[in-house]
């Protein structure tokens, strides 16, 4: 799979003194995590996952990978449903702040050249940056997009979607504008941000962790898109109070099973 191998990056427009360090919200997501995780651990210097203490298939798959893997239940926390600031607080508690930070969905993949295209960028420390998503909506479209070079650089230079792979929405605020939403959010540890603790779903401290930053200081990054794993073409915001699609993989494996059997799968009762 050398579409998505992280040696595509060019060592010599890699920023050899830009410190990238990642924390990763997983609680019933390990299915796609196993997926995601092994190409991130490429592209950044540092990862931390959060998890929560009965989701025991994510914290096989961190002791498989060597990755730090804090078990919590922070994210239940004064009859919370789901608090994903709290967790995204613990992680970034448990990081060494010296230089970049950056948090990303269990389901987020990282493209080819992204360190490379970060350093072109030359990144503002004072700016909290953003990028847009394409939508795998199937296990089968993510598999069809690996046999092909680089969808996204059309003639080597035009950033472009895939037809299997939607552009995901952009969030844009009546009030505040361009918002970098939760999916990926890259900032510089100087800032000393933190997120919201508040009650409700988790789009809501994504926002107001990004409203924290004036609108001139929140950057759409255009060099690139993430790709963020779907088994389905879910509703919009069907996993914002926890999981509730269906797992994502082969259909042999998957099909036919309730909601609540995959959450048991997610969590290692495979």
């Amino acid at each position: 799979m050398g579409y998505y191998d992280g040696n595509n990056e060019n060592p010599n427009l890699r920023d050899k003194h830009m410190i990238i360090e990642g924390v990763i919200i997983c609680k019933n997501f390990s299915d796609i995590l196993e997926y995601t995780l092994p190409h991130t651990l490429d592209m950044l210097d540092r990862v931390v996952i959060v998890t929560h203490n009965d989701d025991k298939a994510t914290a096989r798959l961190c002791q498989k990978l060597s990755v730090d893997c804090i078990k919590t239940t922070v994210f239940h926390e004064d009859g919370d449903k789901f608090n994903k600031g709290r967790a995204i607080n613990l992680g970034l508690s448990h990081l060494r702040h010296s230089d970049w930070l950056i948090h990303l969905d269990a389901d987020i993949m990282l493209p080819p050249r992204f360190r490379t295209m970060l350093h072109m960028a030359k990144l503002d420390s004072r700016c909290l940056y953003g990028c847009d998503r394409l939508n795998t909506q199937t296990y089968d479209n993510w598999q069809k997009a690996q046999e092909k070079i680089y969808p996204q650089y059309a003639y080597r230079y035009l950033v472009r979607s895939c037809e299997d792979l939607p552009l995901g929405a952009r969030l844009v605020h009546l009030e505040y504008g361009y918002c970098p939403i939760g999916y990926m959010q890259l900032w510089h540890s100087s800032t000393k941000r933190q997120y919201p603790i508040v009650c409700g779903s988790a789009e809501h401290s994504d926002v107001l962790f990004a409203v924290q930053w004036e609108r001139s200081r929140r950057i759409l990054l255009p060099e690139f898109f993430v790709y963020h794993l779907q088994a389905e073409s879910a509703k919009f915001g069907a996993d914002w109070k926890g999981r509730q699609t269906k797992l994502f993989g082969p259909d042999h494996k998957v099909k036919g099973r309730s909601p609540v059997t995959r959450v048991d799968l997610a969590n290692g009762e495979r």
